[in-house]
């Protein structure tokens, strides 16, 4: 499958947002990571097979790891073009450099062979630790928005989707959960592997590794669950709606993108539920009180549409994704019998007596997961919805949904699906008094 690119110029050579910098001249296609993990050391070794083609000549490239992460060996393997040899690597600055004894050719298609080793963890950031996270009896993976390097060597960047095999042999009684379908589980005297494979392209930050002692729970439809023995009942009472969610969400955006969704709950409590491609991951703490937590459950099945399908092509974008997900909590409710307006009014009430000083159109790292990004991202959706009136805005939305699948959207790709349906200066001036303003507009009526 050809992912669908970005319509605007790379900025720069560093994310303004994670401050890391691109790895430039190449693409990755595919991962293919074996990896072996031992739970009670914590211990995690892999052979990362990176499927590159290079966009111009090449004489070195880096990728993204961290130190923890020891590279022991760099190969190639399945060069089409030409003989490619590595002649040296180096690990600094949480980047892995690698430089060819011969300049590599444009349009080059090659596998890098990458064996590595180490102790896993998350990696420290303005947002908290993300990444690879020990837990008491297992692990966890949720990497947004730079943590993917904590675990394998990548090109972390949200615009770069690839494919993926993960394939993760870990003791006996764990269980391993990682994104797409379970294509082999083979079973060794003390251990499990369990093979992994994605149907469609995925950003670096959406792939998960998650281990621990589950059971399994149907959930009815394309939904099922990992859970803790002694949270079954819970995880049952609390994901009950989980299917009729996803048939809501499939009647207002359009099929749902994934074979599957999954819902893993830990055994420890997590701050906030964690999003990762086809599947979410929830802490034990979600699933203990009755219904609290039902518009977090809504929120992240929608993000399989708005983050997983249409991914970002960079964080400033970052409303796309929360926004409409935050939107879709209130589409539940209103599905549910709430009229939208008593959620679109209380949280518009609550904006109102916070400080006017977030962008929303570019909020900045500090505050791209502020919950003012969410709510006045969501009262921009209802906002359009007001201007063009249900069916026009959730015909718009679909096709939105439709052209992006499986690729990256900008703002401008929502725009022209706007303007097809609507006056265009009208969708401008909505629009640009949500996003490119810091005071807050009069409530849509």
């Amino acid at each position: 499958m050809t992912t669908r690119l970005r319509s605007t110029p790379i900025p720069g050579t560093r994310d303004s947002y994670t401050g890391v910098d691109f790895n430039l001249g190449f693409h990755i296609r595919h991962y293919d990571l074996e990896l072996n993990y031992r739970v009670e050391p914590n211990r995690l070794e892999g052979t990362a097979n990176l499927q590159l083609v290079t966009w111009k000549d090449l004489d070195q490239l880096t990728l993204d790891l961290m130190p923890n992460m020891t590279v022991r060996r760099i190969t190639v393997a399945d060069s089409k073009a030409r003989e490619i040899t590595v002649a040296r690597f180096r690990q600094s600055n949480d980047k892995l450099r690698v430089n060819f004894a011969e300049t590599v050719p444009v349009d080059s298609a090659f596998t890098l062979v990458i064996r590595y080793a180490g102790t896993p963890r998350p990696r420290r950031t303005a947002w908290g630790e993300i990444g690879w996270e020990e837990l008491e009896n297992g692990s966890l993976v949720a990497s947004q928005p730079n943590g993917a390097p904590s675990w394998f060597p990548c090109d972390d960047t949200p615009d770069e989707k690839a494919t993926y095999d993960i394939a993760i042999t870990a003791d006996h009684p764990y269980t391993v959960v990682c994104n797409g379908d379970l294509v082999e589980k083979k079973r060794q005297s003390s251990t499990t592997r369990w093979h992994y494979r994605t149907r469609h392209p995925m950003a670096t930050y959406l792939a998960t590794v998650q281990v621990g002692e589950f059971q399994h729970l149907d959930l009815g439809g394309r939904c099922d669950a990992w859970v803790p023995a002694e949270l079954v009942a819970d995880a049952r009472r609390e994901l009950a709606d989980q299917d009729e969610m996803l048939n809501l969400y499939e009647k207002l955006f359009g099929e749902y993108p994934f074979a599957r969704y999954t819902v893993v709950v830990t055994e420890d409590e997590l701050e906030i539920p964690l999003e990762a491609q086809g599947l979410s991951i929830f802490g034990a703490n979600h699933m203990r009180t009755a219904g609290r937590w039902e518009r977090l459950i809504a929120h992240e099945l929608s993000h399989q549409w708005f983050g997983n399908s249409l991914g970002l092509a960079q964080w400033n974008d970052i409303w796309l994704n929360e926004g409409f997900a935050c939107y879709a909590e209130w589409l539940w409710f209103e599905h549910r019998g709430r009229a939208i307006e008593e959620s679109t009014r209380h949280h518009y009430d609550e904006l109102a007596k916070k400080p006017a000083d977030l962008l929303l159109g570019d909020p900045g790292p500090e505050d791209m997961f502020d919950d003012r990004v969410y709510k006045r991202g969501a009262l921009t959706v209802h906002a359009l919805r007001v201007l063009l009136g249900d069916a026009a805005f959730f015909e718009a939305i679909r096709n939105y949904i439709a052209s992006g699948t499986h690729g990256i959207v900008e703002p401008v790709d929502l725009r022209r699906e706007l303007y097809k349906l609507h006056p265009q200066a009208e969708v401008d001036e909505v629009l640009h008094a949500w996003l490119d303003n810091l005071e807050l507009p009069e409530y849509p009526l």
